[in-house]
C-alpha cells in the first residue's frame, strides 16, 4: 500500500509540475532565492537605477556650456553608476544561470528521476494483486516486465496513474472553462466592433 501511494504521489507531483509549468516555478523560487541570498544586491541595484535616472534628468537640464563643472560632475556620476549597475547585472545574471541549472536538475531528480529509481528498485515487486481470473489471459500484461504473475507492476501502475491524472486534469479544465459556452455578457473585442460597424454601414 505504501509503494502504491508513493508512486501515485510521484506521478501526481510530476504532472502538477508539467501543468503549472517549469518556467513559472523557476521564476517563483528564483524570486524567493534572490530575496533570501541577494536581498542587499537587489536593493543596491534598485537604488543605483533610481540614482542614475535622477542624475540623467538633472544632466539633461544642465547646460554643458554655461554650467560645465556641474555638467561634467553629473556626467561622471552617470557613467560610474552605469558601470556599477553593469557589474551588479552580471553578478545577478550569473546567479540566475547557476540557480536555473540547479533547480531544473533537482526538479528532474525529485520527479522523473525518482520514478525511474523506484521503478527499477521495485521492478520485481507487486504493487498489488488482482483477483484470480479477473482479466483472464491479459493479467500477465499488467505484471510486465518482472512482477509476479497476477499482480500489477510498478511501471504499469505508473502508467495507469498518469492516465487517470491526465483525464482528471482535462475534466477539471472543461469544468472551469467550458468550451463552446455562451458568449453573452462578454465585452466585444476591437475586431468585433469594427466588423459590426462595417456591417452597419453596408446596410
Amino acid at each position: 500500500m505504501t509503494l502504491m501511494a508513493t508512486l501515485f504521489l510521484l506521478v501526481f507531483v510530476t504532472e502538477l509540475v508539467s501543468w503549472i509549468g517549469q518556467s513559472v516555478l523557476l521564476e517563483f523560487f528564483y524570486a524567493l532565492y534572490l530575496r533570501i541570498f541577494y536581498g542587499s544586491t537587489v536593493a543596491r541595484q534598485r537604488k543605483l537605477k533610481s540614482d542614475i535616472l535622477l542624475n540623467k534628468k538633472e544632466l539633461l537640464q544642465t547646460s554643458a556650456q554655461d554650467q560645465f563643472a556641474k555638467w561634467a560632475k553629473l556626467r561622471r556620476s552617470v557613467d560610474k553608476g552605469l558601470a556599477d549597475i553593469e557589474k551588479l547585472n552580471n553578478e545577478l545574471s550569473s546567479a540566475r544561470t547557476a540557480f536555473s541549472l540547479k533547480f531544473k536538475t533537482a526538479l528532474w531528480v525529485m520527479t522523473t528521476g525518482l520514478q525511474f529509481v523506484i521503478g527499477w528498485w521495485y521492478r520485481k515487486a507487486a504493487v498489488f494483486y488482482l483477483p484470480p481470473g479477473w482479466l483472464g489471459p491479459l493479467t500477465w500484461w499488467l505484471a510486465f516486465p518482472f512482477a509476479p504473475a497476477g499482480s500489477v507492476s510498478c511501471g504499469m501502475w505508473q502508467m495507469a496513474c498518469r492516465r487517470v491524472i491526465k483525464v482528471g486534469e482535462r475534466v477539471a479544465k472543461e469544468l472551469v472553462v467550458p468550451s463552446g459556452g455562451s458568449t453573452a455578457g462578454q465585452v466585444p473585442t476591437e475586431q468585433e466592433r469594427k466588423e459590426k460597424e462595417e456591417a452597419g454601414k453596408t446596410e
